[in-house]
């Protein structure tokens, strides 16, 4: 429980471990198939009963196909002339297979100081804490010094196409007004030295770009000698782009980051070693280094039909991570390296977002860290991954990252993302609700 400054959250401090735990057991498994999509719109209900619960009056809509559900719900602030707060996060999660985990993955089990399922920290805990927040606002009759937008989404797992990009293509009237916004992936916590932590604030994430890539050749028996076999130019394509490492870019979250971490640690980040010093960061060294340079690695791999015979086509999928400001030199290098044989084909392209670590809503993120954390420290840094942030700053939104946890300092957060045995802790849970009323307070 925690009463200060005249406030008390403690009914959302207990609510949230339920909230988090009940949404964990609808099973919101996004395949990335529409037909085997499960769960979303049963979540969107549970949400829309909740916020109604006590007294919002909610939009419910379904993008682009049935069951892809997403819930809006407004709460009117003090100066309706100041712009919208957009407090979103989704409502679907990538698949688990229950018999590589400790407990069933849709369980939403409480035990040892722990909530645990698929979406713990991907991100039902945030859905949780915004949905205790949003229903004590409400129930308490605290009015925000802005309005502030509560959206529930679809489809965030696979690019937004059901959920945030269909809803910005054809249902923009729903962020109206909306300048700032906050998600996933940000706010928690890593542990630095004799206790003191830094908060990582996202201010930018790295552009996303999923590429096929074909090559051709002469179809043929296998039992022939083939000089224009598909299969072997694909897979020396794919080799030469899997090992290939792209240029060490400084951006500008990057640099703030490594300069904060330089002051807490006093570490020296010798750019002539980036990869070795970053690597000294711990746990968060993988997500942190993967910021340093574009990235392209292959993850599907599609050729013949049967052993005894050469196909004439071959085909891969390449996962890109492309830095703010680098896609055309990225584009470049890829054709250098590919060459004229290898054709190349965009299946799904969302850009890099950057945004400044300043202004009045940064000082309300680290004076609501502070606040529950003294001598805390709140430092932007920039997602390797991608976040539906993508489409909301197409409107103009400049986004955040804020998804405040207090995280135990033994614990591998990063590796919980869609990873086995995903759990947040239930302290971290009730910190990041009083962390997020105090913020909605002052933002």
């Amino acid at each position: 429980m925690s009463e200060q400054s005249g406030h008390d959250t403690s009914v959302a401090e207990a609510e949230v471990v339920e909230l988090t735990s009940e949404l964990i057991r609808i099973d919101t498994t996004n395949t990335g198939d529409p037909a085997t999509v499960v769960g979303e719109r049963a979540a969107a209900e549970y949400v829309a009963e909740k916020l109604a619960e006590v007294g919002y009056e909610t939009t419910y809509v379904e993008s682009g196909a049935k069951g892809r559900g997403n819930v809006f719900a407004r709460l009117e602030g003090a100066d309706p002339s100041r712009g919208a707060l957009l407090v979103h996060g989704h409502l679907d999660v990538v698949p688990a297979d229950p018999h590589e985990w400790s407990v069933h993955p849709f369980s939403g089990a409480v035990q040892d100081g722990y909530v645990w399922g698929r979406g713990a920290v991907d991100m039902k805990d945030m859905l949780g804490m915004t949905l205790a927040t949003a229903r004590r606002f409400k129930r308490d009759g605290i009015v925000p010094p802005r309005d502030i937008i509560f959206a529930f989404l679809a489809d965030e797992e696979a690019a937004g196409d059901y959920g945030s990009q269909w809803l910005v293509r054809n249902r923009p009237e729903l962020f109206e007004g909306a300048t700032e916004a906050i998600s996933e992936v940000g706010g928690f916590s890593i542990t630095v030295k004799d206790g003191v932590r830094a908060y990582l604030i996202e201010t930018a994430e790295k552009g996303i770009a999923w590429m096929k890539l074909r090559t051709r050749g002469r179809a043929g028996h296998g039992s022939m000698v083939h000089d224009d076999n598909a299969v072997t130019k694909l897979t020396q394509a794919v080799a030469k782009l899997g090992t290939h490492r792209f240029p060490i870019v400084m951006t500008d979250s990057v640099r703030e980051f490594l300069a904060a971490m330089s002051e807490l640690t006093g570490m020296d980040f010798d750019e002539d070693d980036l990869d070795g010093t970053v690597g000294k960061l711990g746990t968060v060294a993988r997500m942190i280094g993967a910021t340093l340079r574009d990235t392209a690695n292959p993850t599907m791999l599609d050729a013949g039909y049967k052993a005894n015979v050469i196909p004439s086509v071959a085909e891969a999928i390449v996962d890109c991570r492309v830095l703010p400001g680098r896609e055309a030199a990225f584009e470049r290098e890829l054709d250098e390296l590919l060459g004229p044989d290898v054709e190349r084909e965009w299946v799904s392209k969302l850009p890099p977002v950057e945004t400044t670590f300043d202004g009045a809503l940064v000082d309300a993120m680290t004076n609501s860290i502070v606040a529950e954390d003294p001598g805390a420290r709140a430092i932007p840094y920039m997602l390797s991954g991608g976040t539906d942030a993508k489409a909301f700053s197409s409107l103009g939104i400049r986004c955040f990252g804020f998804a405040p946890l207090r995280l135990p300092a033994d614990l591998d957060f990063s590796a919980l993302f869609h990873g086995v045995d995903e759990r947040v802790p239930v302290d971290a849970l009730q910190f990041g609700t009083r962390v997020l009323d105090r913020f909605l307070r002052d933002c």
